[in-house]
């Protein structure tokens, strides 16, 4: 049996992942996806002190509190970001550390610094309320999303506050050495953000995929990620 634990993307909540769980649980394997502060089912604990350490926090006090082990780390989009950040506090729990679609942050980076052209749009003001520019709203779902899953999608999406993508990475451990392996998923426009990661594929040290869907493949294309991240574990 192999456990997976998943760092979800922005915007989203472990509820993204409720199509690719009955498939592993199905095939034998566990898989863990919490929630980060401030959104799904914690939307609620929303404030402009949220942050990407915050989030890495989150991952790790799973993790504690389950005593998990031997832990495959996934990280999808932006839970890129955090699963590095747990990947360099857990190393000893890690076997292996897994992006789909995601970023790849070294010492020192943002979100925003690897995507510099992206903006980060804040919602629009409520009349006669205040701002909430430390709110970013959701990026626009793949075009290839079916009507049904974007209606199961669309009201569970939450604006994101802005310091998690404007928080610089600190790894307290050095470079990560763990194994590690990259999904990209190769349906999309120009202007992908996650383009620069096929670089990855003549790295020494990475597995490099690429998989026929586009950047959401938990929601679009569950079964054929979970082929992958079983073969990718080994």
């Amino acid at each position: 049996m192999v456990t997976f634990v998943v760092c979800h993307g922005a915007w989203s909540a472990g509820w993204a992942w409720g199509k690719v769980r009955p498939l592993m649980r199905a095939r034998g394997h566990e898989m863990v996806t919490p929630t980060y502060t401030g959104l799904g089912e914690r939307a609620h604990l929303a404030s402009p002190a949220v942050d990407l350490a915050l989030h890495i926090q989150d991952v790790l006090a799973v993790i504690e509190m389950e005593a998990l082990s031997d832990i495959v780390l996934v990280g999808h989009s932006y839970g890129g970001m955090v699963a590095t950040g747990v990947a360099d506090r857990a190393r000893s729990r890690i076997t292996k550390l897994i992006y789909v679609d995601a970023f790849v942050p070294q010492d020192g980076h943002s979100l925003q610094d690897l995507a510099p052209h992206r903006p980060l749009n804040p919602p629009p003001q409520a009349e006669g309320g205040p701002p909430a520019d430390w709110l970013m709203m959701p990026n626009p779902s793949p075009l290839d999303t079916r009507p049904e899953d974007l209606a199961w999608i669309a009201p569970r999406r939450k604006p994101q506050p802005r310091l998690t993508f404007t928080q610089k990475l600190v790894l307290e451990n050095g470079p990560l050495t763990l194994p590690r392996a990259y999904v990209y998923c190769n349906r999309k426009d120009t202007g992908d953000p996650f383009a620069q990661f096929r670089r990855l594929k003549d790295e020494p040290g990475w597995e490099y995929v690429e998989m026929e869907a586009s950047h959401s493949p938990n929601i679009t294309a569950p079964r054929e990620l979970v082929d992958i991240l079983l073969r990718l574990a080994g």
